[in-house]
């Protein structure tokens, strides 16, 4: 009799995990960097999005290299303590490196590192436990889709959707309504998931991609500052993407 397939077994277990060779390979390049580089600058980034960071490896391809992996990795190659750092002063900045933390190495002269960065913004769209950053009130009659130029209406069949996330519709002429104003969020108040998708839906975006410097070793010295008067960055969210691992700095 053949065997049930209801009665298989599937492992969630199997998750592949960094080998001692690639971690090793990983340290070898920071550090080999840590060599090659005049700067090193420690990052956060505010509203987690690969594609956006992915933005910024490009523009910085030719002039930078760039690293978002695995912090205790990071610093365990520039070395924690001044017995074990690798240059001069870098224990400095690999005490530094906790949580969702990145390192960029490049020549760029730090006045132009810092003007650029604060430039760089992407808005997008909130996720799930992201503080609403205003007040958005859907007005009564035909509920619309900002992002459309002009806005358009919500098509008949997307009705069922908008229910379901909460907006009390009805069908007006073919065309999803409402009969009184519903104010989806609150300013300063954190999203739920219905209202993070709606927001979606109707396009607007709530929050916005941008990198925070922390601080700088220079090479020549060993002298490491703390960057100041940085961009507050957005709260995290639930949902939000995983900064990738070490293989950030491929290319």
């Amino acid at each position: 009799m053949p065997k049930s397939k209801r009665s298989k077994l599937v492992s969630l277990t199997k998750v592949a995990k960094k080998t001692k060779e690639q971690k090793g390979a990983m340290i070898k390049e920071l550090q080999d960097n840590a060599e090659k580089w005049k700067y090193c600058w420690l990052f956060q980034v505010g509203s987690m999005r690969n594609a956006h960071l992915k933005t910024v490896r490009k523009l910085w391809k030719d002039t930078a290299r760039i690293f978002f992996g695995r912090s205790a990795v990071m610093a365990k190659a520039l070395g924690t303590t001044p017995e074990e750092e690798h240059r001069l002063g870098l224990h400095q900045l690999a005490k530094q490196i906790q949580g969702q933390i990145g390192v960029l190495f490049t020549d760029t002269e730090p006045g132009e590192v810092i003007e650029w960065f604060a430039d760089f913004q992407q808005p997008d769209f909130a996720r799930t436990g992201n503080l609403a950053s205003r007040t958005v009130t859907l007005p009564a009659g035909p509920v619309m889709r900002t992002h459309s130029d002009p806005p358009e209406p919500f098509p008949h069949n997307e009705e069922p959707q908008l229910r379901k996330l909460g907006l009390s519709t009805y069908m007006n002429k073919g065309v999803p309504s409402l009969h009184n104003p519903h104010e989806l969020c609150k300013k300063g108040k954190p999203l739920t998931t219905e209202q993070a998708q709606l927001l979606k839906l109707i396009g607007e975006k709530m929050v916005v991609f941008r990198v925070s410097l922390i601080c700088r070793w220079t090479a020549a010295t060993g002298e490491v500052v703390q960057i100041e008067n940085q961009p507050q960055l957005d709260s995290a969210a639930t949902g939000g993407d995983d900064p990738e691992d070490e293989e950030m700095d491929e290319e």
